[in-house]
């Protein structure tokens, strides 16, 4: 899906960096470099400082001597698999999410993120309000996770991870966490979250000493993983975005099959 970017706050003054971030050129933190670098010029002056007023669609703004203007906002989905990483760059050079995306995409920040061992729904786009809505904690948006952990879940332990665990000083919970399935030694159990905190489920089940065995995220808010393949990409729905933005969530969605094929597929 495409939307126009840069026509909210035309007339509103707003700060440099978060300016080139709003118009989808760059996040605000890469905004934030080129700034002090001195590579930004407004209506042909160099400004250096990241909160210079302007007005976005009004003010020349140039990069290494290119205007910018408004991009067109786009939104992906990846399923991501285990082994890469969020990020555009990785200075140990591992493979990276954007290795999924096609050639020629604007360039796309990724909403929240998930651990190399992680796997499953991630976006990438470049409105940065909308992703900034998604990852909130005020938005209360609800994230599911089916998690694979190596001991047979009971009420005790769902039970505190609803409660909630004390680790390095925050106090880490989960809005529901039910059972799936079980089998002798091991089970499946979903964790839905609100807020998402560095690495929080594998932190709730450490202090719980469970391991877990896989952690894949399947749902964001009204938006499912589905069926999107392992390794693959696809451009998000109107309907999807436009779910996000009204802040719908995911009850009473169909549970998902965690274990079936289509979910469990090895890259080649």
């Amino acid at each position: 899906m495409k939307q126009r970017g840069g026509e909210i706050g035309e007339e509103k003054k707003v700060g440099l960096a978060r300016a080139l971030s709003k118009m989808g050129f760059c996040s605000r933190s890469d905004a934030a470099e080129k700034i002090r670098a001195g590579r930004v010029r407004v209506n042909g002056v160099v400004r250096r400082d990241i909160e210079t007023p302007v007005r976005v669609g009004r003010d020349k703004i140039e990069v290494d001597g290119r205007g910018v203007a408004a991009k067109e906002f786009v939104y992906w989905m990846v399923n991501k698999p285990r082994g890469i990483v969020t990020t555009a760059e990785d200075e140990k050079g591992r493979e990276t999410v954007y290795a999924l995306l096609p050639k020629g995409v604007p360039w796309m920040g990724p909403v929240g993120r998930l651990d190399k061992a992680s796997e499953g729904l991630l976006f990438l786009t470049n409105d940065t309000e909308w992703a900034a809505r998604i990852t909130a904690p005020e938005g209360h948006v609800e994230k599911k996770y089916a998690v694979q952990i190596g001991a047979v879940a009971d009420e005790t332990l769902l039970k505190k991870l609803e409660t909630g665990v004390m680790d390095g000083g925050e106090r880490l919970r989960a809005t529901r966490a039910t059972l799936v399935r079980a089998g002798e030694k091991n089970s499946w159990i979903e964790i839905v979250l609100e807020e998402g905190r560095n690495r929080q489920i594998r932190r709730m089940l450490e202090r719980c000493g469970v391991e877990v065995l896989r952690l894949i995220r399947v749902a964001i808010g009204g938006v499912e993983l589905g069926t999107l393949a392992k390794d693959a990409a696809r451009v998000m729905t109107r309907a999807e975005v436009k779910m996000l933005k009204l802040g719908k969530h995911f009850q009473g969605l169909k549970p998902l099959d965690y274990t079936s094929k289509k979910n469990t597929r090895r890259r080649k």
